[in-house]
């Protein structure tokens, strides 16, 4: 394991949250994996932090809901069947890591694990969560909710970044 400057890694990271990275989610005993492909990384509040969408409809809301943390484990290469996988298959009806043979391993700081892939991990402890309000939201990004499901955004504040 080898601690990064989150700064340092952001654009990479950045990059291939686009074509899809893991989110995991753990409250009590109830972890999920997702896919996403939204997100931002940056510095408020005085601390790095990074920010990250969960649609309420997601089974992962029901989840995040109630954590004080998630990590974001981002392989750089490979990972595209189990990107997409855990992009379009709920938690509700499958066991993800088992269907796509995912490991987790315990985070760093965070009781949230990782996925135990290479590729580089942020743990983030959740600081702040806001719902959209779609009355705020630009009207040519409306078609982007055809179900007027909107996200909810977290800012996590990242405690770790490390490479696998």
């Amino acid at each position: 394991m080898k601690n990064l400057n989150y700064q340092k890694v952001a654009e990479k990271a950045l990059s291939q949250i686009q074509k899809g990275a893991f989110l995991l989610v753990k409250a009590g005993s109830r972890i999920n994996v997702m896919t996403i492909g939204w997100a931002t990384i940056g510095f408020a509040w005085r601390k790095p932090v990074m920010m990250i969408l969960v649609r309420s409809t997601r089974h992962t809301f029901g989840i995040i809901e109630n954590a004080k943390s998630f990590s974001v484990s981002v392989p750089l290469k490979g990972f595209e069947k189990e990107i997409e996988f855990c992009g379009t298959q709920s938690g509700r009806d499958i066991d993800k890591f088992k269907e796509c043979n995912l490991k987790t391993t315990p985070a760093q700081k965070i009781t949230t694990p990782i996925l135990d892939t290479p590729g580089i991990h942020l743990e983030c402890r959740i600081v702040y969560k806001s719902a959209m309000n779609p009355k705020f939201l630009v009207a040519d990004y409306h078609y982007l909710y055809p179900k007027k499901d909107y996200h909810t955004l977290y800012f996590g504040e990242i405690v770790a970044c490390y490479k696998i």
